[in-house]
Protein backbone atom coordinates (compact mmCIF):
# COMPACT_ATOMS: atom_id res chain seq x y z
CA UNK A 1 0.00 0.00 0.00
CA UNK A 2 1.32 3.12 -1.30
CA UNK A 3 1.72 6.63 1.22
CA UNK A 4 -1.07 8.29 -0.68
CA UNK A 5 -3.52 4.94 -0.26
CA UNK A 6 -2.75 5.06 3.45
CA UNK A 7 -3.64 8.38 3.85
CA UNK A 8 -6.83 7.53 1.91
CA UNK A 9 -7.25 4.79 4.27
CA UNK A 10 -7.22 7.03 7.46
CA UNK A 11 -9.22 9.77 5.88
CA UNK A 12 -11.79 7.42 4.60
CA UNK A 13 -11.86 5.24 8.28
CA UNK A 14 -12.37 8.86 10.06
CA UNK A 15 -15.12 9.92 7.67
CA UNK A 16 -16.99 6.94 8.74
CA UNK A 17 -16.34 7.04 12.72
CA UNK A 18 -16.83 11.08 12.64
CA UNK A 19 -19.90 11.59 9.76
CA UNK A 20 -21.67 7.92 9.99
CA UNK A 21 -21.50 7.56 13.70
CA UNK A 22 -23.13 11.12 14.44
CA UNK A 23 -25.81 10.80 11.35
CA UNK A 24 -26.99 7.45 12.72
CA UNK A 25 -27.22 9.00 16.12
CA UNK A 26 -29.54 11.91 15.48
CA UNK A 27 -31.45 10.18 12.90
CA UNK A 28 -32.46 7.19 15.71
CA UNK A 29 -33.25 9.07 17.89
CA UNK A 30 -35.28 11.45 16.37
CA UNK A 31 -38.37 9.60 16.92
CA UNK A 32 -37.91 10.59 20.74
CA UNK A 33 -38.59 13.70 20.35
CA UNK A 34 -40.98 13.69 17.90
CA UNK A 35 -43.66 11.49 20.49
CA UNK A 36 -42.54 14.64 23.07
CA UNK A 37 -43.13 17.33 20.60
CA UNK A 38 -39.61 18.70 21.32
CA UNK A 39 -39.10 20.89 18.63
CA UNK A 40 -36.24 22.53 19.65
CA UNK A 41 -34.50 19.10 19.69
CA UNK A 42 -35.92 18.65 16.35
CA UNK A 43 -34.49 20.87 14.60
CA UNK A 44 -31.17 20.71 16.16
CA UNK A 45 -31.29 16.68 15.00
CA UNK A 46 -33.17 17.94 11.57
CA UNK A 47 -29.27 19.77 10.76
CA UNK A 48 -27.37 17.04 11.92
CA UNK A 49 -29.05 14.88 9.44
CA UNK A 50 -28.83 17.08 6.60
CA UNK A 51 -25.03 18.27 7.44
CA UNK A 52 -23.81 15.01 8.36
CA UNK A 53 -25.95 13.45 5.69
CA UNK A 54 -24.04 15.74 2.93
CA UNK A 55 -20.82 15.39 4.53
CA UNK A 56 -21.26 11.59 4.22
CA UNK A 57 -20.68 11.35 0.72
CA UNK A 58 -16.80 11.85 2.08
CA UNK A 59 -16.87 8.57 3.16
CA UNK A 60 -18.06 7.09 -0.72
CA UNK A 61 -15.71 9.59 -2.47
CA UNK A 62 -12.53 8.27 -0.21
CA UNK A 63 -13.64 5.01 -0.49
CA UNK A 64 -14.25 4.86 -4.34
CA UNK A 65 -10.71 6.52 -4.50
CA UNK A 66 -9.11 4.01 -2.38
CA UNK A 67 -10.94 0.98 -3.93
CA UNK A 68 -9.95 2.59 -7.74
CA UNK A 69 -8.25 -0.31 -8.78
CA UNK A 70 -10.79 -3.08 -7.47
CA UNK A 71 -14.28 -1.68 -8.75
CA UNK A 72 -14.84 -4.72 -10.53
CA UNK A 73 -15.16 -6.72 -7.25
CA UNK A 74 -18.44 -8.15 -5.95
CA UNK A 75 -17.85 -6.97 -3.13
CA UNK A 76 -17.32 -3.35 -3.49
CA UNK A 77 -19.84 -2.74 -5.86
CA UNK A 78 -22.45 -4.38 -3.59
CA UNK A 79 -20.89 -1.35 -0.53
CA UNK A 80 -21.07 1.12 -3.15
CA UNK A 81 -24.98 0.26 -4.14
CA UNK A 82 -25.66 -0.15 -0.70
CA UNK A 83 -24.43 2.99 0.67
CA UNK A 84 -26.46 5.45 -1.94
CA UNK A 85 -29.48 2.81 -1.30
CA UNK A 86 -28.43 4.28 2.54
CA UNK A 87 -28.38 8.13 1.42
CA UNK A 88 -31.83 7.97 -0.70
CA UNK A 89 -33.16 6.42 2.53
CA UNK A 90 -31.60 9.52 4.73
CA UNK A 91 -33.41 11.97 2.08
CA UNK A 92 -36.55 10.32 3.14
CA UNK A 93 -35.45 10.87 6.59
CA UNK A 94 -34.52 14.26 6.11
CA UNK A 95 -37.61 15.43 4.76
CA UNK A 96 -40.06 13.70 6.54
CA UNK A 97 -37.70 15.32 9.77
CA UNK A 98 -38.64 18.65 8.23
CA UNK A 99 -42.12 18.40 7.97
CA UNK A 100 -42.73 16.87 11.12
CA UNK A 101 -41.39 20.06 12.70
CA UNK A 102 -43.36 22.05 10.49
CA UNK A 103 -46.67 20.43 11.68
CA UNK A 104 -45.34 20.60 15.28
CA UNK A 105 -44.31 24.42 15.03
CA UNK A 106 -47.64 25.37 13.47
CA UNK A 107 -49.47 22.96 17.02
CA UNK A 108 -50.95 20.53 14.22
CA UNK A 109 -49.32 17.09 15.32
CA UNK A 110 -51.15 14.44 14.17
CA UNK A 111 -51.75 10.87 12.31
CA UNK A 112 -49.09 12.58 9.89
CA UNK A 113 -46.62 13.51 12.68
CA UNK A 114 -47.03 10.03 13.71
CA UNK A 115 -46.65 8.21 10.21
CA UNK A 116 -43.41 10.19 9.48
CA UNK A 117 -42.40 9.16 12.91
CA UNK A 118 -42.84 5.58 12.27
CA UNK A 119 -41.11 6.21 8.75
CA UNK A 120 -38.25 7.60 10.35
CA UNK A 121 -37.94 4.39 12.72
CA UNK A 122 -37.92 2.24 9.82
CA UNK A 123 -35.97 3.87 7.63
CA UNK A 124 -33.31 5.34 10.48
CA UNK A 125 -32.62 1.60 11.36
CA UNK A 126 -32.39 -0.14 8.06
CA UNK A 127 -29.66 2.60 7.10
CA UNK A 128 -27.96 1.28 10.10
CA UNK A 129 -27.72 -2.68 8.99
CA UNK A 130 -27.08 -0.94 5.68
CA UNK A 131 -23.74 0.38 7.31
CA UNK A 132 -23.30 -2.75 9.58
CA UNK A 133 -23.72 -5.18 5.83
CA UNK A 134 -21.55 -2.38 4.26
CA UNK A 135 -18.73 -2.74 7.29
CA UNK A 136 -19.16 -6.98 7.30
CA UNK A 137 -18.15 -6.58 3.28
CA UNK A 138 -15.28 -4.06 3.76
CA UNK A 139 -13.82 -6.68 6.25
CA UNK A 140 -14.82 -10.09 4.59
CA UNK A 141 -14.28 -8.93 0.96
CA UNK A 142 -16.45 -12.08 -0.45
CA UNK A 143 -14.67 -13.70 -3.23
CA UNK A 144 -11.83 -11.74 -3.08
Amino acid sequence: MSGGDKVLLWLHIAAVMFLLGPLTIATTTTPRYIRSGDVAVLRHLHRTTRIFGLGSLLVLVFGAALGRNHLDKPWLTASMTLFIVALILLVIVERDQRKTIGKLEANEPGESTEAHRGRIVALSSTVGVIWLVVLALMIWRPGN
